[in-house]
This record gives C-alpha cells, sequence and structure tokens, in this order.
C-alpha cells in the first residue's frame, strides 16, 4: 500500500472566504482532517468530505496528533493538518515535520492569510508608507516563554517601525511602558484587532496614551493582534494631506517615476521629441 501524505494547511484568521483556492481543494479531498479547533472558524471543517475522519486538536498534545497522522499515513490516507492563519507564524508546526521527517513521511506547506494582514485589510492601513515606515516587524511579548537574546520588546521596538505584536493582549500595561521606553511617543496609533475573520471581531482604535485602557475595557484577554506605529494612523487616507504634500506617496505609479515597465512623462515626451526630429532629418 502507497504510503499517504500531510498538508498543513493555513486556515486563514477565521472568515472562510480567506482560504485559498488550493487550500479548499485539500480539505474536501482528505481522509483525515485534524485542525487546531481553538482557533480556526469550524465552517472551513465544513468543507471535509463526507465521511472523511475529523479532529479537533486544542485537547490532544503533539505525541496524540502525530499518532493519529502517522497511522493515517501509513494507511495510504492523506492528511488535512489546519492550523490557524499562517502556520509559518507561530504555528508550532516546526515539531510536526521533524516527527514526519523522522518517519520518512512526504508533507506540505500551503500558506494562509495571516491575522496580520487581515488585521491590516480590515482597518484599511497599508503598513508600509514610504517616509513613514518602510518596515515590519512581527514578534510576540515575552511571557511563559522567553524571548531570544536581542529579541526583547524594547530592542525592536528603538527602530520605530511598524509593529504587529502576537500573543500580548493580556500584557499591554506592559507592552506600551517598553514602547514608550524605546522612544515611541504617547500619541503614536495603535490598534487591537480581536478574532478578525470571526463574527465577533472588534477592532479598537487608540494611541500608546489609552490603548490599554481601551483593551482592559474591552475585557479582551485572547485572539487579539496589537498593531503600533505610524503607518496605523487612519489620517494617512486624507486626501487632502497628499493634495498639501503632507504625506508622502509612492512612486510606483507616479508619472514623472520611472521603471522597467512604463516611462515618465517627461521621459516619454522627450523620447517623442528626439523620433520627431530624427524623422524630420531624414
Amino acid at each position: 500500500m502507497a504510503q499517504g501524505k500531510v498538508y498543513f494547511i493555513g486556515g486563514g484568521p477565521g472568515d472562510p472566504e480567506l482560504l485559498t483556492l488550493k487550500a479548499k481543494r485539500l480539505i474536501e479531498s482528505a481522509d483525515v482532517v485534524i485542525y487546531a479547533d481553538s482557533l480556526v472558524h469550524p465552517a472551513i471543517v465544513e468543507f471535509a468530505k463526507p465521511g472523511a475522519e475529523v479532529h479537533g486538536s486544542k485537547e490532544l498534545n503533539l505525541d496524540e496528533i502525530m499518532e493519529l497522522t502517522l497511522q493515517a499515513v501509513a494507511e495510504g490516507r492523506t492528511v488535512a493538518r489546519i492550523q490557524s492563519g499562517d502556520p509559518s507564524i507561530y504555528g508550532a508546526m516546526l515539531e510536526q515535520m521533524r516527527v514526519l521527517e523522522s518517519a520518512g513521511v512526504d508533507y506540505e506547506i500551503i500558506p494562509g492569510v495571516s491575522a496580520a494582514f487581515a488585521a491590516a485589510a480590515k482597518l484599511k492601513v497599508e503598513l508600509t508608507v514610504p517616509d513613514v515606515s518602510q518596515t515590519v516587524i512581527m514578534t510576540r511579548a515575552q511571557g511563559r516563554i522567553a524571548m531570544p537574546p536581542k529579541e526583547q520588546l524594547q530592542d525592536l521596538a528603538a527602530h520605530g517601525c511598524t509593529l504587529i505584536i502576537f500573543l500580548g493582549i493580556t500584557r499591554m500595561p506592559r507592552i506600551v511602558r517598553e514602547l514608550k521606553a524605546a522612544g515611541y511617543p504617547e500619541d503614536t496609533p495603535a490598534a487591537i484587532a480581536y478574532r478578525v475573520g470571526w463574527e465577533d471581531e472588534q477592532i479598537i482604535r487608540g494611541t500608546l496614551a489609552d490603548i490599554a485602557d481601551k483593551v482592559r475595557d474591552a475585557k479582551i484577554t485572547r485572539q487579539a493582534l496589537v498593531l503600533v506605529g505610524r503607518a496605523v494612523d487612519p489620517a494617512l487616507r486624507d486626501p487632502d494631506l497628499a493634495e498639501a504634500a503632507e504625506v508622502a506617496t509612492s512612486h510606483l505609479y507616479s508619472g514623472s517615476y520611472t521603471h522597467l515597465f512604463r516611462r515618465s512623462r517627461e521621459r516619454a515626451g522627450a523620447g517623442a521629441g528626439n523620433s520627431a526630429g530624427s524623422a524630420d532629418a531624414g
């Protein structure tokens, strides 16, 4: 009997319509579905075919998850291991891959929409704004799991760029203190995205001066991202700012900017003039 295969599938932030086409197809065809039922929307598992074996993993430890997985592939079955968001970001996937590598099991990773990008979309922000921030740092707040050297939040915040903080909503006062200590002013825009893509999602906007109090008042204690930085400011969408040249804009679509696929108006005009002159001379 041929051995089965395992697919690590990014289940996205919640909204089933944010699944990739490939993810949906593989879930529909899998013989065994193992999903993070505390984080993955139940509607996503409804794509499983009739007769598929479905297991929630929130009460299973690594050994139990891998026992289910290895048994299935030994029987020639296909396993869809659905993880929230994109499995490469805090997906606890590496330890599972090590077991599969040791057992010689074939596997593939299917990327998904990270909650970070779903949150940016919901907030209607561009995380990388010219002259504001061209760098995005994704990190987590230190808790029971220690951060590696030089990755303390205050160290990362010293860059002053856009920060997306996972797994830290219960430590908001400490996060705010560390960001201020690193140089972010009190009026730095901040936003909280709670269960983005779910029916009960909440978006909270504020600044470092008040965001911790707003989180406390909303009683949010899990499944929320913290986004901090000038790029998060909704005022950047104000068309009057652009007309007044108070904020920079990307060169990508500027008529005065030349790149590989398009010449600027000035260069195009000059080229046309030279062509005409050459024709007259001929």
